[in-house]
Protein backbone atom coordinates (compact mmCIF):
# COMPACT_ATOMS: atom_id res chain seq x y z
CA UNK A 1 0.00 0.00 0.00
CA UNK A 2 1.43 2.84 -1.18
CA UNK A 3 2.00 6.18 1.86
CA UNK A 4 -0.81 8.03 0.27
CA UNK A 5 -3.12 5.33 -0.14
CA UNK A 6 -2.68 4.89 3.74
CA UNK A 7 -2.80 8.18 4.65
CA UNK A 8 -6.27 8.74 3.08
CA UNK A 9 -7.76 5.99 2.70
CA UNK A 10 -10.80 6.97 5.01
CA UNK A 11 -11.07 9.59 2.73
CA UNK A 12 -13.53 7.99 0.47
CA UNK A 13 -15.97 7.53 3.47
CA UNK A 14 -15.85 10.85 4.91
CA UNK A 15 -16.98 12.12 1.69
CA UNK A 16 -20.19 9.59 1.69
CA UNK A 17 -20.81 11.54 4.60
CA UNK A 18 -20.68 14.81 2.98
CA UNK A 19 -22.19 13.58 -0.01
CA UNK A 20 -25.51 12.13 1.73
CA UNK A 21 -25.63 15.74 3.74
CA UNK A 22 -25.73 17.40 0.80
CA UNK A 23 -28.35 15.57 -1.03
CA UNK A 24 -30.31 15.79 1.96
CA UNK A 25 -31.05 19.18 1.19
CA UNK A 26 -33.34 18.34 -1.57
CA UNK A 27 -35.87 16.82 0.49
CA UNK A 28 -36.98 20.20 1.29
CA UNK A 29 -38.09 20.11 -1.80
CA UNK A 30 -41.02 17.38 -1.02
CA UNK A 31 -40.03 16.15 -4.80
CA UNK A 32 -41.75 12.01 -4.42
CA UNK A 33 -41.93 9.97 -7.17
CA UNK A 34 -45.45 9.27 -7.56
CA UNK A 35 -44.92 5.17 -8.33
CA UNK A 36 -43.54 5.46 -4.39
CA UNK A 37 -46.16 6.01 -2.97
CA UNK A 38 -47.87 2.60 -4.41
CA UNK A 39 -45.29 0.58 -2.78
CA UNK A 40 -45.92 2.73 0.09
CA UNK A 41 -49.61 1.55 0.19
CA UNK A 42 -48.80 -1.93 -0.84
CA UNK A 43 -46.65 -1.99 2.60
CA UNK A 44 -49.13 -0.40 4.12
CA UNK A 45 -52.01 -2.91 2.97
CA UNK A 46 -49.54 -5.82 4.36
CA UNK A 47 -49.15 -4.23 7.78
CA UNK A 48 -53.13 -3.23 7.74
CA UNK A 49 -54.50 -6.50 5.96
CA UNK A 50 -51.95 -8.88 6.15
CA UNK A 51 -51.94 -9.07 2.39
CA UNK A 52 -49.61 -7.65 -0.14
CA UNK A 53 -52.27 -5.85 -2.32
CA UNK A 54 -53.59 -2.54 -2.70
CA UNK A 55 -56.99 -2.64 -2.40
CA UNK A 56 -57.83 -4.43 0.98
CA UNK A 57 -57.70 -8.06 1.21
CA UNK A 58 -57.11 -8.76 -2.62
CA UNK A 59 -53.53 -10.00 -3.43
CA UNK A 60 -51.50 -8.00 -6.23
CA UNK A 61 -48.65 -7.49 -7.45
CA UNK A 62 -49.49 -3.71 -7.51
CA UNK A 63 -45.67 -2.78 -7.11
CA UNK A 64 -42.81 -3.50 -9.25
CA UNK A 65 -40.90 -4.47 -6.54
CA UNK A 66 -40.86 -6.78 -3.67
CA UNK A 67 -37.88 -6.29 -1.43
CA UNK A 68 -38.43 -2.76 -1.38
CA UNK A 69 -42.17 -3.16 -0.23
CA UNK A 70 -40.78 -5.03 2.57
CA UNK A 71 -38.44 -3.09 3.67
CA UNK A 72 -41.12 0.07 3.17
CA UNK A 73 -43.41 -2.31 5.59
CA UNK A 74 -40.20 -2.60 8.33
CA UNK A 75 -40.16 1.55 8.36
CA UNK A 76 -43.63 1.79 8.53
CA UNK A 77 -44.00 -0.63 11.30
CA UNK A 78 -40.75 1.06 13.09
CA UNK A 79 -41.79 4.57 12.53
CA UNK A 80 -45.13 4.50 11.74
CA UNK A 81 -47.33 5.50 9.06
CA UNK A 82 -47.27 9.49 9.85
CA UNK A 83 -43.49 9.73 10.20
CA UNK A 84 -41.51 6.80 7.98
CA UNK A 85 -41.62 8.41 4.85
CA UNK A 86 -38.13 10.43 5.51
CA UNK A 87 -36.03 7.82 7.68
CA UNK A 88 -36.99 5.61 4.40
CA UNK A 89 -35.77 8.65 2.17
CA UNK A 90 -32.04 8.96 4.27
CA UNK A 91 -31.81 5.29 4.28
CA UNK A 92 -32.18 4.92 0.39
CA UNK A 93 -29.96 8.32 0.44
CA UNK A 94 -27.13 6.15 2.24
CA UNK A 95 -27.67 3.24 0.45
CA UNK A 96 -26.97 4.53 -2.84
CA UNK A 97 -24.14 6.21 -1.46
CA UNK A 98 -22.54 3.69 -0.20
CA UNK A 99 -22.85 2.30 -3.59
CA UNK A 100 -21.01 4.95 -5.18
CA UNK A 101 -18.09 4.17 -2.81
CA UNK A 102 -18.18 0.64 -4.01
CA UNK A 103 -17.92 1.73 -7.48
CA UNK A 104 -15.41 4.12 -6.68
CA UNK A 105 -13.03 1.30 -4.89
CA UNK A 106 -13.80 -0.89 -8.40
CA UNK A 107 -12.55 1.73 -10.86
CA UNK A 108 -10.45 4.01 -8.61
CA UNK A 109 -7.07 3.06 -6.98
CA UNK A 110 -6.69 6.59 -5.80
CA UNK A 111 -8.33 6.77 -2.39
CA UNK A 112 -8.78 11.00 -2.91
CA UNK A 113 -9.94 10.32 -6.61
CA UNK A 114 -12.41 7.73 -5.26
CA UNK A 115 -13.47 10.69 -2.86
CA UNK A 116 -13.92 13.33 -5.26
CA UNK A 117 -15.76 11.09 -7.58
CA UNK A 118 -18.06 9.98 -4.90
CA UNK A 119 -19.18 13.30 -4.46
CA UNK A 120 -19.09 14.20 -8.40
CA UNK A 121 -21.14 11.15 -9.32
CA UNK A 122 -23.83 11.82 -6.13
CA UNK A 123 -24.93 15.05 -7.36
CA UNK A 124 -25.49 14.12 -10.64
CA UNK A 125 -29.35 14.81 -11.22
CA UNK A 126 -30.12 11.25 -11.92
CA UNK A 127 -28.08 10.07 -8.34
CA UNK A 128 -30.20 12.69 -6.48
CA UNK A 129 -33.33 11.13 -7.84
CA UNK A 130 -32.27 7.99 -6.78
CA UNK A 131 -31.87 9.18 -3.52
CA UNK A 132 -34.66 11.09 -2.33
CA UNK A 133 -37.78 10.48 -4.95
CA UNK A 134 -38.45 7.38 -2.78
CA UNK A 135 -38.06 4.51 -5.30
CA UNK A 136 -36.27 1.40 -5.13
CA UNK A 137 -33.15 2.07 -7.25
CA UNK A 138 -31.09 3.28 -3.90
CA UNK A 139 -31.26 -0.35 -2.88
CA UNK A 140 -30.78 -1.67 -6.17
CA UNK A 141 -27.67 0.35 -7.24
CA UNK A 142 -26.01 -0.88 -3.62
CA UNK A 143 -26.99 -4.18 -4.11
CA UNK A 144 -25.53 -4.28 -7.59
CA UNK A 145 -22.13 -2.42 -7.03
CA UNK A 146 -21.98 -4.44 -3.64
CA UNK A 147 -22.25 -7.47 -5.66
CA UNK A 148 -19.65 -6.65 -8.31
CA UNK A 149 -17.40 -5.43 -4.98
CA UNK A 150 -17.63 -8.18 -3.28
CA UNK A 151 -18.56 -11.08 -5.31
CA UNK A 152 -16.36 -10.39 -8.32
CA UNK A 153 -13.59 -8.33 -6.72
CA UNK A 154 -12.65 -9.77 -3.12
CA UNK A 155 -14.59 -13.21 -4.57
CA UNK A 156 -16.55 -13.88 -1.68
CA UNK A 157 -18.41 -16.64 -2.43
CA UNK A 158 -21.14 -15.71 -0.24
CA UNK A 159 -22.19 -12.82 -2.03
CA UNK A 160 -21.90 -14.22 -5.57
CA UNK A 161 -24.81 -16.32 -4.20
CA UNK A 162 -26.68 -13.73 -1.91
CA UNK A 163 -26.66 -10.69 -3.59
CA UNK A 164 -27.67 -12.07 -6.82
CA UNK A 165 -31.21 -13.23 -5.02
CA UNK A 166 -31.74 -9.81 -3.35
CA UNK A 167 -31.29 -8.15 -6.83
CA UNK A 168 -33.72 -10.08 -8.10
CA UNK A 169 -36.65 -9.73 -5.70
CA UNK A 170 -35.97 -6.14 -5.75
CA UNK A 171 -36.61 -6.06 -9.79
CA UNK A 172 -36.80 -8.55 -12.23
CA UNK A 173 -35.69 -7.17 -15.01
CA UNK A 174 -32.23 -7.09 -13.64
CA UNK A 175 -31.71 -10.14 -15.37
CA UNK A 176 -29.93 -7.84 -17.69
CA UNK A 177 -28.12 -6.99 -15.44
CA UNK A 178 -27.14 -9.86 -14.44
CA UNK A 179 -26.57 -11.37 -17.56
CA UNK A 180 -24.66 -9.10 -18.87
CA UNK A 181 -22.12 -9.14 -15.70
CA UNK A 182 -22.07 -13.12 -16.45
CA UNK A 183 -21.16 -13.03 -20.30
CA UNK A 184 -18.75 -10.56 -19.33
CA UNK A 185 -17.29 -13.00 -16.59
CA UNK A 186 -16.67 -15.74 -18.49
CA UNK A 187 -15.33 -13.85 -21.70
CA UNK A 188 -12.37 -12.34 -19.32
CA UNK A 189 -11.88 -15.13 -17.21
CA UNK A 190 -12.36 -18.01 -20.00
CA UNK A 191 -14.49 -20.09 -17.33
CA UNK A 192 -17.21 -20.46 -15.43
CA UNK A 193 -18.24 -19.18 -12.39
CA UNK A 194 -20.75 -21.58 -11.05
CA UNK A 195 -21.25 -19.72 -7.76
CA UNK A 196 -22.65 -16.81 -9.76
CA UNK A 197 -24.58 -18.81 -11.79
CA UNK A 198 -25.74 -20.61 -8.72
CA UNK A 199 -27.04 -17.28 -7.47
CA UNK A 200 -28.73 -16.18 -10.54
CA UNK A 201 -30.77 -19.33 -11.06
CA UNK A 202 -31.71 -19.74 -7.06
CA UNK A 203 -32.61 -15.31 -7.83
CA UNK A 204 -34.80 -16.44 -10.75
CA UNK A 205 -36.18 -19.52 -9.04
CA UNK A 206 -37.09 -17.46 -5.98
CA UNK A 207 -38.61 -14.38 -7.13
CA UNK A 208 -40.89 -16.62 -10.10
CA UNK A 209 -41.81 -19.12 -6.94
CA UNK A 210 -43.17 -16.16 -5.09
CA UNK A 211 -44.98 -14.29 -7.67
CA UNK A 212 -46.49 -18.24 -8.80
CA UNK A 213 -47.34 -19.09 -5.31
CA UNK A 214 -48.53 -15.63 -3.69
CA UNK A 215 -50.12 -14.25 -6.67
CA UNK A 216 -50.87 -17.10 -9.15
CA UNK A 217 -48.56 -15.41 -11.95
CA UNK A 218 -45.06 -15.57 -13.18
CA UNK A 219 -44.35 -11.81 -13.84
CA UNK A 220 -45.42 -9.31 -11.58
CA UNK A 221 -48.66 -7.71 -12.72
CA UNK A 222 -47.23 -4.57 -12.76
CA UNK A 223 -45.30 -5.32 -16.18
CA UNK A 224 -48.87 -7.39 -17.46
CA UNK A 225 -50.98 -4.18 -16.73
CA UNK A 226 -48.11 -1.85 -18.59
CA UNK A 227 -47.85 -4.48 -21.70
CA UNK A 228 -52.11 -4.44 -21.85
CA UNK A 229 -52.62 -0.38 -21.81
CA UNK A 230 -49.88 1.18 -23.62
CA UNK A 231 -49.89 1.44 -27.49
CA UNK A 232 -47.19 -1.19 -29.38
CA UNK A 233 -48.44 -0.62 -32.76
CA UNK A 234 -47.37 2.65 -33.01
CA UNK A 235 -46.08 3.87 -37.02
CA UNK A 236 -42.61 4.69 -37.52
CA UNK A 237 -43.17 8.05 -37.45
CA UNK A 238 -44.76 8.23 -34.51
CA UNK A 239 -42.03 5.92 -32.84
CA UNK A 240 -39.34 8.29 -33.95
CA UNK A 241 -41.34 11.42 -32.37
CA UNK A 242 -41.54 9.73 -29.50
CA UNK A 243 -37.93 8.87 -29.43
CA UNK A 244 -36.99 12.53 -29.80
CA UNK A 245 -39.11 14.07 -27.22
CA UNK A 246 -37.69 11.33 -25.04
CA UNK A 247 -34.09 10.48 -25.97
CA UNK A 248 -32.83 12.99 -23.53
CA UNK A 249 -33.18 10.61 -20.67
CA UNK A 250 -30.95 7.98 -22.70
CA UNK A 251 -27.50 9.89 -22.36
CA UNK A 252 -27.78 13.14 -21.72
CA UNK A 253 -29.27 13.27 -17.88
CA UNK A 254 -31.33 16.30 -19.36
CA UNK A 255 -34.26 16.65 -21.15
CA UNK A 256 -33.91 20.26 -22.94
CA UNK A 257 -37.24 21.98 -24.35
CA UNK A 258 -37.58 21.21 -28.16
CA UNK A 259 -37.06 17.61 -30.27
CA UNK A 260 -33.85 18.04 -30.96
CA UNK A 261 -31.07 18.17 -28.27
CA UNK A 262 -27.55 18.44 -29.65
CA UNK A 263 -26.69 18.20 -25.45
CA UNK A 264 -27.31 15.09 -25.83
CA UNK A 265 -25.08 13.95 -28.66
CA UNK A 266 -22.24 15.87 -26.90
CA UNK A 267 -22.70 13.63 -24.16
CA UNK A 268 -22.71 10.61 -25.64
CA UNK A 269 -19.77 10.79 -28.03
CA UNK A 270 -17.91 12.72 -24.99
CA UNK A 271 -18.47 9.31 -22.96
CA UNK A 272 -17.63 6.91 -25.92
CA UNK A 273 -14.09 8.80 -26.28
CA UNK A 274 -13.75 8.08 -22.81
CA UNK A 275 -14.62 4.56 -22.42
CA UNK A 276 -12.17 3.48 -25.29
CA UNK A 277 -9.58 5.80 -23.77
CA UNK A 278 -10.01 3.94 -20.58
CA UNK A 279 -10.08 0.50 -22.12
CA UNK A 280 -7.24 1.00 -24.16
CA UNK A 281 -4.97 1.21 -21.04
CA UNK A 282 -4.24 -2.11 -19.76
CA UNK A 283 -5.34 -2.32 -16.36
CA UNK A 284 -7.36 -5.22 -14.64
CA UNK A 285 -9.95 -2.70 -13.36
CA UNK A 286 -11.40 -2.81 -17.63
CA UNK A 287 -12.67 -6.06 -16.13
CA UNK A 288 -15.27 -3.51 -14.45
CA UNK A 289 -15.07 -0.39 -16.50
CA UNK A 290 -16.58 -2.87 -19.62
CA UNK A 291 -19.46 -3.94 -17.44
CA UNK A 292 -20.99 -0.99 -16.15
CA UNK A 293 -20.42 0.52 -19.91
CA UNK A 294 -22.00 -2.33 -21.84
CA UNK A 295 -24.65 -2.74 -19.28
CA UNK A 296 -25.43 1.01 -19.68
CA UNK A 297 -26.05 0.76 -23.20
CA UNK A 298 -27.53 -2.87 -23.18
CA UNK A 299 -30.13 -1.50 -20.40
CA UNK A 300 -30.74 1.30 -22.28
CA UNK A 301 -31.07 -0.57 -25.52
CA UNK A 302 -33.43 -3.37 -24.44
CA UNK A 303 -36.12 -0.24 -23.01
CA UNK A 304 -35.76 1.95 -25.56
CA UNK A 305 -36.64 -0.86 -28.08
CA UNK A 306 -39.46 -1.88 -26.00
CA UNK A 307 -40.39 1.69 -26.56
CA UNK A 308 -40.60 2.54 -22.36
CA UNK A 309 -40.67 6.03 -21.70
CA UNK A 310 -40.73 6.31 -17.96
CA UNK A 311 -36.97 8.27 -17.11
CA UNK A 312 -36.57 6.36 -13.96
CA UNK A 313 -35.74 3.04 -16.56
CA UNK A 314 -33.13 4.88 -17.42
CA UNK A 315 -31.62 6.43 -14.00
CA UNK A 316 -28.61 3.90 -13.17
CA UNK A 317 -27.40 3.35 -17.26
CA UNK A 318 -26.98 7.13 -17.48
CA UNK A 319 -24.83 7.79 -14.11
CA UNK A 320 -22.97 4.63 -15.21
CA UNK A 321 -22.09 5.63 -18.55
CA UNK A 322 -21.22 9.01 -16.60
CA UNK A 323 -18.51 7.39 -14.44
CA UNK A 324 -16.09 6.87 -17.15
CA UNK A 325 -16.43 10.47 -18.39
CA UNK A 326 -15.48 11.20 -14.34
CA UNK A 327 -12.99 8.69 -13.93
CA UNK A 328 -11.56 10.08 -17.32
CA UNK A 329 -11.14 13.31 -15.75
CA UNK A 330 -9.94 12.19 -12.64
CA UNK A 331 -6.72 10.43 -14.12
CA UNK A 332 -5.30 13.10 -16.54
CA UNK A 333 -1.69 13.36 -15.84
CA UNK A 334 -1.38 17.31 -16.19
CA UNK A 335 -3.80 20.18 -15.60
CA UNK A 336 -6.07 17.66 -13.56
CA UNK A 337 -7.40 20.84 -11.72
CA UNK A 338 -8.25 22.61 -15.15
CA UNK A 339 -10.18 19.81 -16.36
CA UNK A 340 -11.92 19.23 -12.85
CA UNK A 341 -13.12 22.78 -13.56
CA UNK A 342 -14.28 22.52 -16.64
CA UNK A 343 -16.44 19.71 -15.49
CA UNK A 344 -17.82 21.60 -12.64
CA UNK A 345 -18.21 24.83 -14.29
CA UNK A 346 -19.75 23.50 -17.87
CA UNK A 347 -21.62 20.01 -16.55
CA UNK A 348 -21.97 19.35 -13.25
CA UNK A 349 -23.06 22.45 -11.40
CA UNK A 350 -25.64 23.26 -14.33
CA UNK A 351 -27.05 20.20 -14.01
CA UNK A 352 -27.36 20.42 -10.39
CA UNK A 353 -28.94 23.82 -10.99
CA UNK A 354 -31.77 22.28 -13.52
CA UNK A 355 -32.36 19.41 -10.56
CA UNK A 356 -33.08 21.67 -8.11
CA UNK A 357 -35.42 23.88 -10.31
CA UNK A 358 -37.15 20.85 -11.82
CA UNK A 359 -37.12 19.17 -8.05
CA UNK A 360 -38.75 22.70 -6.37
CA UNK A 361 -41.00 22.65 -9.68
CA UNK A 362 -41.73 18.92 -9.14
CA UNK A 363 -42.16 19.12 -5.89
CA UNK A 364 -44.83 21.59 -5.25
CA UNK A 365 -47.03 20.13 -8.60
CA UNK A 366 -46.84 16.86 -6.24
CA UNK A 367 -46.62 17.13 -3.06
CA UNK A 368 -48.17 20.97 -2.83
CA UNK A 369 -51.23 19.95 -5.60
CA UNK A 370 -51.87 16.58 -6.04
CA UNK A 371 -51.73 15.72 -2.23
CA UNK A 372 -54.15 18.22 -1.66
CA UNK A 373 -56.70 16.28 -3.71
CA UNK A 374 -56.16 13.74 -1.61
CA UNK A 375 -56.63 15.27 1.75
CA UNK A 376 -59.50 16.85 0.22
CA UNK A 377 -60.72 13.40 -0.49
CA UNK A 378 -59.66 11.84 2.87
CA UNK A 379 -62.03 14.69 4.80
CA UNK A 380 -64.91 14.82 2.65
CA UNK A 381 -65.62 10.76 2.25
CA UNK A 382 -65.23 9.25 5.59
CA UNK A 383 -66.23 5.63 4.40
CA UNK A 384 -62.18 4.17 2.84
CA UNK A 385 -63.92 1.17 0.94
CA UNK A 386 -65.28 3.16 -1.52
CA UNK A 387 -63.87 3.24 -4.84
CA UNK A 388 -62.36 6.43 -7.17
CA UNK A 389 -61.46 5.61 -10.86
CA UNK A 390 -58.39 7.64 -11.97
CA UNK A 391 -54.48 7.64 -12.85
CA UNK A 392 -52.14 8.05 -11.74
CA UNK A 393 -52.46 5.51 -8.37
CA UNK A 394 -50.00 7.14 -6.12
CA UNK A 395 -50.55 10.51 -4.49
CA UNK A 396 -54.49 10.68 -4.18
CA UNK A 397 -54.96 6.84 -3.19
CA UNK A 398 -52.59 7.50 -0.57
CA UNK A 399 -53.32 10.15 0.85
CA UNK A 400 -57.12 9.74 0.60
CA UNK A 401 -57.31 6.20 1.92
CA UNK A 402 -59.67 5.64 -0.52
CA UNK A 403 -59.58 1.90 -2.65
CA UNK A 404 -58.32 2.70 -6.30
CA UNK A 405 -59.24 1.40 -9.78
CA UNK A 406 -56.39 2.68 -11.99
CA UNK A 407 -56.47 3.46 -15.71
CA UNK A 408 -53.28 1.25 -16.18
CA UNK A 409 -54.73 -1.78 -13.98
CA UNK A 410 -51.43 -1.54 -12.02
CA UNK A 411 -53.58 -1.97 -8.64
CA UNK A 412 -56.53 -3.40 -9.93
CA UNK A 413 -56.40 -6.23 -12.20
CA UNK A 414 -60.47 -6.33 -13.15
CA UNK A 415 -60.04 -3.37 -15.39
CA UNK A 416 -57.50 -4.69 -17.78
CA UNK A 417 -60.42 -7.42 -18.65
CA UNK A 418 -62.52 -3.84 -19.79
CA UNK A 419 -58.92 -3.07 -21.71
CA UNK A 420 -58.85 -6.37 -23.48
CA UNK A 421 -62.53 -6.11 -24.09
CA UNK A 422 -62.99 -2.75 -25.65
CA UNK A 423 -60.34 -0.63 -25.26
CA UNK A 424 -61.57 2.73 -26.56
CA UNK A 425 -64.68 2.50 -24.31
CA UNK A 426 -62.88 0.93 -21.31
CA UNK A 427 -62.98 3.94 -19.04
CA UNK A 428 -66.52 4.73 -19.38
CA UNK A 429 -66.96 0.70 -19.25
CA UNK A 430 -65.35 0.40 -15.69
CA UNK A 431 -67.70 3.25 -14.60
CA UNK A 432 -70.54 1.71 -15.52
CA UNK A 433 -69.64 -1.95 -14.27
CA UNK A 434 -67.77 -1.31 -11.36
CA UNK A 435 -69.82 2.25 -10.19
CA UNK A 436 -67.01 3.91 -8.53
CA UNK A 437 -68.04 6.70 -6.25
CA UNK A 438 -65.68 9.20 -7.44
CA UNK A 439 -64.27 9.70 -11.13
CA UNK A 440 -61.33 11.99 -11.26
CA UNK A 441 -60.43 12.77 -14.80
CA UNK A 442 -58.13 14.87 -16.77
CA UNK A 443 -61.05 15.93 -19.27
CA UNK A 444 -64.75 17.66 -18.61
CA UNK A 445 -66.67 14.16 -18.83
CA UNK A 446 -69.69 16.54 -19.35
CA UNK A 447 -68.48 17.58 -22.85
CA UNK A 448 -68.05 14.46 -25.33
CA UNK A 449 -69.33 10.98 -26.50
CA UNK A 450 -70.89 9.19 -23.19
CA UNK A 451 -71.40 12.83 -21.82
CA UNK A 452 -74.74 11.37 -21.49
CA UNK A 453 -74.17 8.26 -19.24
CA UNK A 454 -71.88 10.34 -17.09
CA UNK A 455 -74.55 13.01 -16.88
CA UNK A 456 -77.43 10.31 -15.76
CA UNK A 457 -75.00 8.92 -13.11
CA UNK A 458 -72.49 11.21 -11.83
CA UNK A 459 -72.70 14.81 -10.87
CA UNK A 460 -69.48 17.27 -10.63
CA UNK A 461 -67.90 18.05 -7.54
CA UNK A 462 -65.19 20.19 -7.94
CA UNK A 463 -62.31 21.01 -10.07
CA UNK A 464 -58.36 20.98 -9.26
CA UNK A 465 -56.56 23.20 -11.43
CA UNK A 466 -52.93 23.87 -11.62
CA UNK A 467 -52.71 27.59 -11.66
CA UNK A 468 -54.01 27.54 -8.56
CA UNK A 469 -51.19 26.40 -6.64
CA UNK A 470 -48.16 28.41 -8.80
CA UNK A 471 -48.34 31.33 -5.46
CA UNK A 472 -45.78 31.49 -2.75
CA UNK A 473 -44.95 34.24 -0.54
CA UNK A 474 -41.29 33.36 -1.56
CA UNK A 475 -40.81 35.31 -4.62
CA UNK A 476 -37.98 32.91 -5.73
CA UNK A 477 -40.12 29.83 -5.76
CA UNK A 478 -43.21 31.25 -7.30
CA UNK A 479 -40.69 32.30 -10.25
CA UNK A 480 -39.61 28.83 -10.44
CA UNK A 481 -43.00 27.38 -10.24
CA UNK A 482 -44.38 29.21 -13.01
CA UNK A 483 -41.22 28.74 -14.85
CA UNK A 484 -41.94 25.25 -14.83
CA UNK A 485 -45.64 24.72 -13.95
CA UNK A 486 -46.34 20.72 -12.87
CA UNK A 487 -49.46 18.84 -12.53
CA UNK A 488 -52.66 18.21 -14.40
CA UNK A 489 -55.45 19.79 -14.11
CA UNK A 490 -58.76 17.41 -12.93
CA UNK A 491 -62.48 17.53 -12.39
CA UNK A 492 -63.90 15.40 -9.76
CA UNK A 493 -67.02 13.55 -10.11
CA UNK A 494 -69.40 11.71 -7.33
CA UNK A 495 -72.11 9.04 -8.32
CA UNK A 496 -75.43 10.22 -7.51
Amino acid sequence: MSEITEKYRKLPLYFVAITVLVKLVFLLTHHIQEDAFITWRVAQNLLDYGVIGFNGATKISASTTHLYVFVSYFFNLIFGKEHFIYPLLIFNSILFTFGSYFLSKLILKNPIHQAIFIFLFGILPPSIKISILGMEYGILFFLEMAFLYFGLKEKKIWAQILFPILILFTRIDTVIFLGIVGLIDIVWNRKINWFFVLGGVLGIISVLSFNWFYFGELVNNTIVAKSATYAKNMSLSLQWKYFLLNYGNYWGMLKLPGDFNPFTILVLVFELVCFIYLVSKSKVRNYFIWIIFLFGWCKQLVFISQRSYFDWYYWVPQILLFSVVLVFVLEQKTQKILWISLLLIFYILPMMSFQTIHSIATGNGEWNYRRSIGLFLKNYEKDKNQYILLEPAGYIPYFSGLKAIDEVGLVDKEIQKEIKKDKPNYWRNTAEHRKPKYLLAPTDLFNGKDSVFYKNNYKFLKEFRIKDHLQSDNKILEKIYRLKPSGTDYNLYEKK
